[in-house]
């Protein structure tokens, strides 16, 4: 590989590695060799140890056998974050089946598309969305339904009723550790999760992410944060939802392989998180934008809890700059900020800890990694420096296919690169910065306009707390710019000090003509901003 980039390694870090030939259950059995007796979760002060963990693995994975599932047969996971989980993931790679990755967010209609679309016989849900899944199961393949309670049973209000042989914990008895024989899987070809991508463009579309993938950007995690991630003694707080690629990649099976403690807790809480961090001595955490804005106006409220932390993680959306700045100044803490995508499970790219970080850029592709930018026309050639272009990334994480999509991969993998969709630019330096999406870019009056770069600009306003920026239709100039902000609680902000800033702030043409306030954002489960029901909601 001969890239910019490569220059800022160290010797200590490896541009180029060797991928193990794991399965992700192979990958589980070598920490346990290395940390059983330590802590792998710890959920409300209820711990368990890595040793129990693989028994718990063994027992779901037996169970599955027992009720007829095979190689490849695919078992939906439709829970929060919580022990159950991951025994359930790894459980269902160890019986040879495919993890199919459902947002507990979703409403029927969403769910039974990626049910039938999968195909999946199993699904392990919590008893409050059992109804919501049972009122659609006649038009699905689903066989069994497992069910999960966070809660005691005396204890649980749920209105849904179901049988016994149902629950989580029945279904554990069923089977047995010690007898079981995981499933041999090829790494390399074998699918082990079905990620649906968030259907920005239509139908969610189901990245197909090998054993190798996965296990691919875990090592490649680890060699990346090598100097940052201790093995066997961080504490990392899973909050961002499993389901998600994000939280699924670097929180749950990164720290797994590292024999890290595993934070979890089911729902974003800005107070309960501060707490959270405060009591359990967390030293990791991987977040989103949004929980950064908010823990930024809780540290303020509450004094700093987060002594503790060391590193955090920041992907799933652009981080505008000031609001890193800001949490940085106020916790002590180092944002890393990295970027990545379902179909490459996720990571591509971070902020080094060991070489310059570049506020605003993502930083430099992960080991055994490449990137380029190409033209957005024809995506064959490569652009100049600093020149926008699409970005493609090929490595050992980038996924197999989309699910029964043979046209959509063809599009999407091209000659052994994967193509994005998203805007980018490289410097002298081999960093990258997205610009925006593709499909997000404004064209008014032969003008592009990203909304990233307005975006910026309206952040640093220090009484906007949330801002973001869509494209709407416009006789004249084709289209036009449409700013959403939501002000800091207790400002006086107003649209004509907002028209004011930007004036200041960008070129004439990027002004934004019609600034809208509001309460909140749509924002999906993993709390990114959704640009796209904005969208839609003018096209209405």
């Amino acid at each position: 590989m001969n890239h910019p980039a490569w220059e800022h390694y160290p010797s200590q870090i490896k541009k180029d590695i060797e991928i193990p030939d794991w399965s992700l259950p192979d990958m589980l059995n070598e920490t346990v060799y290395r940390f059983g007796a330590q802590d792998a979760i710890s959920f409300y002060g209820v711990k368990t140890t890595y040793l129990r963990l693989q028994q718990a693995v063994a027992a779901f994975g037996s169970s599955l056998q027992q009720h007829g599932v095979v190689k490849g047969d695919r078992v939906a996971v439709m829970l929060p974050n919580c022990p159950h989980y991951v025994i359930a993931y790894y459980g269902v790679l160890a019986a040879g089946g495919i993890v199919t990755q459902i947002n507990p967010m979703s409403v029927e209609r969403e769910i039974e598309h990626l049910l039938q679309d999968s195909g999946a016989t199993v699904i392990v849900v919590l008893d409050a969305l059992y109804a919501r899944v049972k009122s659609i199961q006649a038009r699905t393949a689903l066989r069994h339904m497992i069910v999960v309670s966070l809660q005691p049973s005396d204890q649980n209000t749920s209105e849904t009723n179901f049988a016994p042989d149902q629950t989580f914990e029945k279904f554990l008895t069923e089977g047995n550790a010690r007898s079981f024989t995981p499933v041999q899987v090829d790494p390399a070809n074998d699918v082990a999760i079905l990620q649906y991508t968030g259907g920005t463009t239509g139908l969610p579309k189901g990245a197909m992410l090998t054993h190798w993938n996965l296990v691919a950007n875990v090592v490649q995690s680890a060699e990346f944060f090598k100097q940052d991630l201790v093995p066997g003694q961080e504490r990392c707080l899973a909050v961002l939802p499993l389901f998600h690629v994000f939280g699924m990649t670097s929180c749950m099976n990164l720290g797994l392989y590292l024999g890290l403690t595993l934070i979890m807790l089911p729902r974003f809480h800005p107070a309960e998180v501060l707490e959270t961090i405060e009591r359990e001595h967390v030293t990791t955490f991987p977040g989103v934008p949004t929980m950064y804005i908010a823990l930024n106006q809780h540290i303020h409220e509450a004094g700093n809890k987060t002594t503790s932390l060391k590193m955090c993680n920041c992907g799933g959306a652009p981080m505008p700059v000031e609001l890193l700045r800001q949490f940085e100044q106020k916790t002590g803490a180092q944002i890393l900020e990295g970027y990545g995508l379902s179909e490459t499970s996720p990571v591509t790219h971070c902020n080094p800890s060991f070489a310059k970080r570049k506020p605003g850029s993502i930083g430099l592709p992960f080991p055994s990694t490449e990137f380029k930018i190409v033209d957005i026309e024809t995506g064959t050639r490569e652009v100049a420096v600093g020149e926008p272009g699409e970005m493609i990334v090929r490595g050992p994480q980038v996924m197999k296919g989309y699910w029964n999509m043979p046209e959509e991969t063809t599009r999407a993998l091209r000659d052994g690169w994967f193509y994005t969709g998203d805007i980018a630019t490289m410097d002298e330096d081999g960093y990258a910065y997205i610009v925006d999406r593709k499909k997000d870019l404004i064209i008014a009056s032969g003008y592009n306009i990203y909304p990233r770069e307005i975006e910026e600009v309206l952040y640093g306003h220090p009484d906007v707390l949330e801002a973001v920026v869509v494209g709407v239709a416009d006789d004249y100039r084709g289209e036009t710019v449409h700013a959403y902000i939501v002000p800091k609680p207790g400002s006086t902000l107003t649209v004509e000090e907002l028209a004011q800033y930007c004036k200041m702030n960008l070129a004439a043409y990027k002004v934004p003509k019609h600034f809208e306030l509001r309460n909140e954002l749509p924002k999906s489960a993993v709390g990114k901003i959704v640009r796209r029901m904005l969208r839609e909601e003018k096209q209405a």
